[in-house]
C-alpha cells in the first residue's frame, strides 16, 4: 500500500546524471522518437490511438535499440498514465500479480490508469502470460509488450488476439545523426556541457555502424566524448575517435529468428533473380553474423536443383563441390568456395521445370486415383500372375529401348499417358525440349 502515497517514479521530470546517455536522452514526446514514421507519422493508426487515448493492449516487435521501451514510456507520458514495467527475463507470477494489485488500487481510489509494460514478453511462459488476460479484459491495466521475436510464434495466441501488433524497423542513418546532434547540444540531458565539436563524418560513422540501433550509437558517442582529452575546454570528435569508439559493427542477427529466415530468403531469391551482387551481400551478412556455413551450403545445393535445374545441370555439381570444399578447408577460407558457388548459381540460366513437374506428380499421387503399374512394366513374377488371370502375351511384352535405333521405341509407361514435365527454353533445356518433342510426337 505504500505505493499509494508516492508519485510514480517511471516518468521523471529531471534526468539522473548517473544514468547512461541513452537513458537520459530517451524521448519525452512522439515528435522526439527517431524513425518509425511508418507507424508514428501524422494520421497513422498508432499515433491516432495514442493521441486520442483509445487503445487497450499493444505489442511492439523489432530489433534492439529501435525504441520499443521508449515508445511505451512516451505513450504513458502522452496519456497521463502511471507506468509500471517488468522484464520477461527476471519477473515471475508474484511480481505480475503485485503490479496488477497496485494498478487496481490506483484505479479504484484515484481513478488513474496504469500502463503495464513488459519487456521481452516472449520470455514469459504460458502461465505467466495467461495471468495477464483477465486483468487486461477488465481494464485493470493497459498492457504494452515488447519483443525482438515474432509475436505470432513466440507469444501466446490469446494475448496476441487481444493486442494490436506494431513492427518497429531499424532507425535510418539520418535520424540517428539527428539524435546524436541533439545529444551534443543538450545541456540538461545530453553532452552539451562538454562543448563537443563533432566532425560530420564522425557522426555518420557512428550512425552507420550502429546498424539502426539508437542506443548503440548514443553509447558509442558517450564513450568517445568522455574518453577524449579536451583542449581549451572543448572536445574534438574526429572520425578516428569515432572508429575506435564503436569498433566492429554488430549485425542484428538471430540464428533462430526472423533475421535468420529473412536473410536466407533474400539470399536464395537473389540467386533465383540472377543478381550476383545482392546474393553476395546477403552471403556476406550471414557469414559476418556467424551463420552456420553448412546451412548456407545446403541451401545452395537445394537452389542448384530448384532454380537452375536442367538449364545447367553443372550447377548442382558446383554447389556440391563447394559444400565438400568448405568441409575440407574450413573457415575462414571456406567462404571462398561458397562465394564461387553463389556467383555461379546466380549467373546460370534458370529453370524450375523438374521441380514443378514433381509438384504436379505429387499432387496427383496425393489427391488423385492411384494408378496401377502397366502389366508390361511389372516384374516377371507379377507377369506370371497376370498370365494366370488371362492376360495376353502381347500385352505383357516389354520393349527394351537399347535394342532399337536411337535407344528409343514408343511405349506407354503410364496408363493414362499423363505429361508432367514441360522443358523450358533456357540453357541446356532447349536441347532436352527438342528430344522430348521428337519422342512424344512419335507416340502418335
Amino acid at each position: 500500500m505504500s505505493d499509494l502515497f508516492t508519485t510514480p517514479a517511471a516518468l521523471p521530470g529531471k534526468p539522473n546524471p548517473a544514468e547512461p546517455l541513452a537513458a537520459r536522452m530517451r524521448p519525452r514526446s512522439l515528435d522526439e522518437v527517431a524513425g518509425q514514421q511508418h507507424i508514428l507519422a501524422e494520421g497513422k493508426l498508432l499515433r491516432r490511438a495514442i493521441e486520442s487515448d483509445r487503445f487497450t493492449s499493444l505489442i511492439f516487435y523489432g530489433p534492439p535499440g529501435t525504441g520499443k521501451t521508449t515508445l511505451a514510456s512516451v505513450i504513458a507520458r502522452t496519456t497521463g498514465s502511471r507506468f509500471e514495467s517488468l522484464n520477461g527475463v527476471e519477473s515471475n507470477v508474484a511480481e505480475i500479480r503485485a503490479k496488477i494489485d497496485q494498478a487496481r488500487t490506483w484505479r479504484d481510489l484515484r481513478g488513474e490508469t496504469t500502463i503495464l509494460f513488459i519487456d521481452e514478453i516472449h520470455r514469459f511462459n504460458k502461465a505467466q502470460q495467461d495471468v495477464l488476460l483477465p486483468h487486461i479484459e477488465r481494464g485493470v491495466v493497459r498492457f504494452i509488450g515488447a519483443t525482438t521475436h515474432n509475436p505470432y510464434f513466440h507469444v501466446n495466441s490469446p494475448l496476441v488476439s487481444r493486442s494490436q501488433i506494431f513492427q518497429l524497423e531499424p532507425v535510418p542513418v539520418e535520424d540517428i545523426i539527428g539524435v546524436l546532434e541533439r545529444a551534443l547540444t543538450d545541456d540538461e540531458r545530453g553532452l552539451g556541457k562538454h562543448q563537443v565539436t563533432a566532425d560530420p563524418e564522425a557522426l555518420r560513422h557512428l550512425s552507420e555502424k550502429s546498424d539502426g540501433d539508437v542506443r548503440k550509437a548514443l553509447s558509442a558517442l558517450e564513450l568517445a566524448v568522455l574518453t577524449t582529452p579536451s583542449a581549451d575546454g572543448s572536445v574534438h570528435l574526429t572520425l578516428a575517435v569515432a572508429e575506435e569508439s564503436i569498433q566492429r559493427k554488430a549485425v542484428v542477427y538471430d540464428s533462430h529468428g526472423d533475421a535468420h529466415h529473412d536473410t536466407i530468403s533474400a539470399f536464395i531469391k537473389s540467386i533465383r533473380g540472377s543478381d550476383p551482387d545482392a546474393a553476395l551481400y546477403w552471403l556476406a551478412k550471414m557469414l559476418h553474423a556467424g551463420e552456420d556455413p553448412r546451412f548456407i551450403s545446403r541451401r545452395l545445393v537445394i537452389s542448384a536443383s530448384e532454380d537452375i535445374g536442367l538449364a545447367d545441370s553443372n550447377a548442382l555439381r558446383v554447389a556440391l563441390d563447394a559444400h565438400h570444399a568448405f568441409e575440407f578447408v574450413g573457415m575462414p577460407e571456406g567462404r571462398i568456395p561458397l562465394a564461387h558457388a553463389t556467383v555461379y548459381l546466380a549467373t546460370a540460366p534458370k529453370s524450375n521445370t523438374a521441380y514443378a513437374a514433381l509438384g504436379k506428380a505429387m499432387n496427383d499421387v496425393e489427391s488423385g486415383r492411384t494408378l496401377a503399374v502397366p502389366v508390361h512394366l511389372r516384374t516377371n513374377t507379377r507377369k506370371k500372375l497376370a498370365a494366370a488371370s488371362g492376360e495376353s502375351e502381347e500385352s505383357m511384352k516389354y520393349l527394351y529401348a537399347h535394342d532399337y535405333e536411337g535407344a528409343y521405341i514408343p511405349q506407354a509407361y503410364l496408363p493414362e499417358g499423363k505429361i508432367y514435365y514441360q522443358p523450358g527454353d533456357q540453357g541446356m533445356e532447349k536441347r532436352i525440349r527438342e528430344r522430348l518433342d521428337f519422342w512424344r510426337s512419335s507416340m502418335g
